[in-house]
């Protein structure tokens, strides 16, 4: 069975979709229409802007949204997916790509849930950090033990779990997992908490764009990231995506789920190669590539 699977904030990169929009007519058309959507040029900051132009929140997201979705539009007669799944922002690119959401109604959300993230990021600084090489459980055990806002954050494969929370809570928990056995405790340069506590007035603000939003039954199951199971029902995707702003991306549940519902070949949908990388660590029998 095949699986799409779709990248999240992080595999930006300046010149991403330029290649789609000067060869493929119907790449140019939904570019332009997300222009008009957004009120302004996010093809500019695409294709030719810098990378810190592509860093912010509120750029970063509807750009790999676009590319993600417009990417799988130009290949519609090889996009014949099974099943799907997108890690964070990714889900939104899934949704729309198993025709839950229209292409105009999951850009707005993407952009409202953006907006939302970078002013929640901006009330209170925040920040994350990936944990390499020391297991789930006593990463959680050791977070469980710091009296800071602190909290896994993604699962994205056994020994690689990124946390997410307060400046000092992460601070304490790189120390603390480090003396712990981790191999490297990174902090990453993103903008702030995301999938923590720290990000409640967003779900907040989201939750509204959310369920006043059109959700259709999807071609395909997607497998959300709240808890990694395949989902159908319109109200319960609805429902799982505004809890995901808090809750962990749960990405390796997500692909050994998948692979036990037949899942054999995974095709990356977006930019970067990060998520076929993740595939093949946590189900090294699989088949992964990018589209």
């Amino acid at each position: 069975m095949k699986a799409f699977v779709f990248p999240g904030q992080g595999a930006q990169f300046v010149g991403m979709g330029k290649d789609l929009y000067d060869n493929h007519p119907i790449a140019k058309e939904m570019f332009e229409k997300a222009n008009e959507i957004l009120g302004f040029r996010i093809t500019d900051l695409m294709f030719s802007g810098t990378d810190e132009d592509l860093r912010q929140t509120k750029v970063t997201q509807p750009a790999i949204f676009l590319h993600s979705v417009i990417l799988a539009k130009t290949r519609e007669s090889e996009f014949n997916p099974q099943m799907v799944a997108g890690h964070s922002l990714g889900e939104f690119s899934a949704l729309v790509a198993n025709q839950a959401l229209t292409f105009e109604e999951g850009l707005l959300l993407v952009s409202k849930r953006a907006l939302a993230m970078q002013k929640a990021c901006e009330a209170e600084p925040s920040t994350m950090a990936a944990i390499l090489g020391l297991d789930d459980e006593k990463t959680e055990e050791v977070l469980a033990g710091i009296n800071e806002i602190v909290v896994a954050a993604n699962y994205n494969s056994p020994g690689q779990l990124v946390i997410s929370g307060s400046i000092k809570g992460i601070e304490i928990a790189c120390e603390m997992l480090k003396a712990a056995g981790a191999k490297r405790a990174l902090p990453l340069k993103v903008g702030g908490a995301f999938h923590s506590p720290l990000m409640e007035p967003a779900r907040i603000e989201l939750a509204e764009a959310i369920m006043s939003a059109n959700f259709s039954s999807p071609i395909c199951p997607v497998y959300q990231n709240v808890d990694g199971k395949p989902y159908t029902d319109p109200d319960m995707i609805r429902k799982n995506l505004i809890a995901q702003l808090t809750s962990p991306v749960r990405w390796t549940q997500i692909i050994k789920n998948m692979v036990a519902d037949g899942a054999t070949h995974f095709t990356e949908c977006g930019p970067g190669t990060v998520l076929q990388g993740l595939a093949k660590k946590i189900a090294p029998e699989v088949e992964a590539e990018s589209f």
